[in-house]
């Protein structure tokens, strides 16, 4: 029996912000714990999800409200902001971490050209900003997930384990070009930060594509059970987005080896790339679902 795809399950804007939001937030804390980046990244990271947790609130009040995961949408914009807000406030105290590994390069540098240079003074400016503060947006965001996952039709465990890989994957590969673009604002930055996004990408990819072929899923596009009203080619695109994400992630990776600087805008290049194959990854598979 040829099944209509508009009775697999529900998709809307609301809950595709929320994710982003949700899971960008999350590996923001994952990059920033190392106090290694610049304080204006998480500046970015922070404003920018707010902003879509925001947008989630907005749609949900636009197209159809979903109690839990609104409030969560609400959550997760105040918790950014908040952290944001902290990390102004206590911006003179610096990040310890890129403050270390300047004196380290600073110090390498006397050592080969025998020029001493004074060591910057330090100026105390308070306490640093809490990494772990980073983490409130997203477990409230969690919360709001797990009822979007369940209110979105269908099999609720297979929508639940969707919306949640799904999270991490549009947030992952987000910070990742980000990320990447921030080298040029921090040129000494270790490419070991965007290479753990990069890997972290890899390790999504698969969980991402298993969870979209759980019944009922892509499989029933590929082999017809389900029209996605292209005569398959939705599902056959969603199969190229696929296989080229991982093969523009193991690209990147082989790229950030070579020691040349513009490896790093070359792979930040390719990011750009795997982000838009990753969208469709992921977006086109829960759209030909959602009819």
């Amino acid at each position: 029996m040829r099944l209509s795809s508009w009775s697999v399950i529900h998709l809307d804007a609301a809950t595709v912000l929320l994710q982003w939001a949700t899971g960008g937030l999350l590996f923001c804390w994952f990059t920033t714990r190392r106090r290694m980046v610049g304080v204006g990244y998480g500046w970015l990271l922070r404003g920018t999800y707010m902003l879509m947790a925001a947008g989630a609130c907005a749609c949900a009040l636009a197209f159809g409200t979903e109690p839990v995961r609104d409030v969560g949408s609400l959550g997760v914009a105040l918790a950014a902001l908040f952290a944001l807000i902290v990390s102004v406030i206590r911006r003179k105290a610096g990040v310890s971490g890129q403050q270390d590994e300047h004196d380290r390069r600073t110090e390498r540098v006397a050592e080969m050209t025998g020029i001493d240079r004074e060591a910057p003074v330090r100026v105390a400016g308070g306490d640093e900003f809490p990494p772990w503060l980073d983490l409130v947006a997203p477990v409230i965001g969690l919360v709001g997930l797990v009822a979007a996952g369940i209110g979105a039709g269908g099999n609720d465990l297979v929508a639940v384990i969707r919306t949640l890989v799904g999270a991490a994957f549009l947030g992952v590969i987000t910070d990742a070009m980000l990320l990447g673009h921030w080298y040029l604002v921090q040129p000494g930055l270790p490419r070991g930060l965007l290479n753990e996004l990069v890997q972290f990408t890899m390790y999504v990819l698969p969980l991402e594509v298993a969870a979209l072929v759980l019944p009922t899923g892509m499989l029933s596009v590929l082999s017809g059970t389900i029209s996605d009203g292209w005569n398959g080619t939705l599902g056959y695109f969603w199969v190229a987005c696929a296989v080229t994400t991982g093969v523009l992630c193991w690209v990147t990776q082989r790229a950030l080896r070579e020691k040349y600087y513009s490896a790093v805008m070359a792979a930040t290049g390719l990011l750009y790339l795997a982000i838009l194959t990753a969208f469709g990854t992921d977006l086109v598979a829960r759209a030909v679902l959602a009819g």
